[in-house]
């Protein structure tokens, strides 16, 4: 059985579903990460900045907008360095910008992804994967079947989320 690991980013707090804006506990990004671990058995990390984003919704997306034209790579708490013992590498954040948050990016950049199977998994109100698969392949060589979930319907996502972890991960 191939081992994989889930490499995320997931906003907690307010966020927007389907034109409101609403608080939540757990990120989108962070349930379908763990429906994927649940369903495969794999292994999670989750990207924290040191710099927390604003607790503002609106005022988050103005800092991530700037960040993607920046195209600035911001500190994280923890960097994965080693990553020799998976055969697939998920990268999994919510859709900002049509990419994922530049913190995936300040991950990816200290990452050998050489030999890795690498899934993009982007959670959206709206866009898809957007340009998640294109922005990988700038890693990587092999790019695996994405998977994009409505950020307002994620909790509701679990048989999705497992019938493509099965499908693309074992």
């Amino acid at each position: 059985m191939k081992k994989t690991l889930v490499n995320y980013y997931s906003r907690k707090g307010e966020n927007y579903f389907g034109g409101a804006l609403k608080h939540i506990d757990k990120g989108n990004t962070e349930i379908v990460a763990e429906f994927i671990r649940d369903a495969v058995g794999a292994d999670l990390f989750e990207v924290e900045t040191v710099k927390e984003y604003d607790k503002s919704y609106m005022v988050c997306i103005d800092e991530a907008k700037k960040e993607l034209r920046e195209n600035a790579r911001p500190a994280l708490k923890e960097y994965l360095s080693d990553i020799s013992e998976y055969d697939n590498i998920v990268v999994a954040g919510p859709c900002w910008w049509g990419t994922y948050p530049m913190a995936i990016f300040s991950q990816l950049d200290k990452l050998d992804l050489g030999g890795k199977k690498v899934f993009p998994v982007m959670t959206h109100e709206g866009s898809g994967l957007a340009s998640s698969a294109k922005d990988i392949k700038k890693y990587c060589s092999d790019v695996g079947e994405g998977l994009a979930i409505q950020g307002a319907l994620a909790e509701s996502s679990k048989s999705a989320v497992e019938k493509w972890a099965k499908q693309n991960l074992m």
